[in-house]
Formats: C-alpha cells, sequence, structure tokens
C-alpha cells in the first residue's frame, strides 16, 4: 500500500542561498575548464596540421604532448560539465551540446557565452526570488 505523496516543503531562503552559491561556483569552474579545453583543442588543430597537412618535424617533436594535454584537460572539463549541468537541473540535450563543446573547434567558446548567460540570468531570478544576496 502507499502512502499519499506530501509536497515539498520550500527551501528557505538560507538553503537557497547555499545552492545558487554552489551553482556559480560550478559556474565559473565550467567558464574556466571551457576556456581552456577551447584552447587546447585549437592548439591540437595545429599539431595535427603540421602533422598530417604540412609535416614539419621539428614541430611535430615538439607539440607531441598536445593530444594528451588535451584528453587529460577534457575529461577534467566533462565532469566540470556534469556538476553544473547536475546543479542547474537542465535537460538532457543540454548535456550533450555541452559535451559535444569540447571537441568541436571554436564550439566551447560560442557555447560557453551562451551557458553562462542562461545560468547567470536563472541565478540571479532565483536570488531575487527568495530574496538572497547573489
Amino acid at each position: 500500500m502507499t502512502s499519499p505523496q506530501q509536497p515539498v516543503p520550500a527551501p528557505t531562503s538560507d538553503q537557497a542561498a547555499a545552492a545558487i552559491r554552489k551553482a556559480r561556483g560550478a559556474l565559473a569552474r565550467y567558464r574556466v575548464l571551457a576556456i581552456v579545453t577551447g584552447v587546447m583543442l585549437l592548439v591540437l588543430c595545429v599539431e595535427m596540421f603540421f602533422k598530417y597537412v604540412v609535416p614539419v618535424d621539428a614541430v611535430v617533436d615538439y607539440m607531441g604532448w598536445v593530444p594528451f594535454a588535451h584528453g587529460w584537460i577534457y575529461v577534467v572539463y566533462l565532469v566540470t560539465v556534469l556538476d553544473l549541468w547536475a546543479k542547474m537541473r537542465w535537460g538532457f540535450g543540454r548535456l550533450v551540446t555541452m559535451v559535444l563543446a569540447g571537441v568541436v573547434p571554436v564550439m566551447s567558446f560560442v557555447l560557453e557565452k551562451k551557458v553562462h548567460a542562461e545560468a547567470d540570468a536563472k541565478l540571479t531570478a532565483l536570488a531575487e526570488r527568495y530574496a538572497v544576496e547573489a
């Protein structure tokens, strides 16, 4: 036998302030990693250009670390994407788009601006709704 569903109590001002603070921290971490991932992806594209299109041995030898660095930075970027996505309670489509932004050149820069604007607007509205400091 199941019991009737109890209404969920509204969060208190302190709980809302803590959630907003955590979401803003996740947004800041995402912004940094999106920019770093985008830069590393562009550096990787340059490395691949010199490796496969215009073979320059000196450049290829010097830039051999780039694919490994981008790979590990991308893993950290994925962690920040998941963290922000979970805190903002966005849909699955947003998660997929943010994940793909780390592997499509320049997309991370474009999406970072859009995600930041939308998340900031949402968090500001929540701060106003619960009358807490944003």
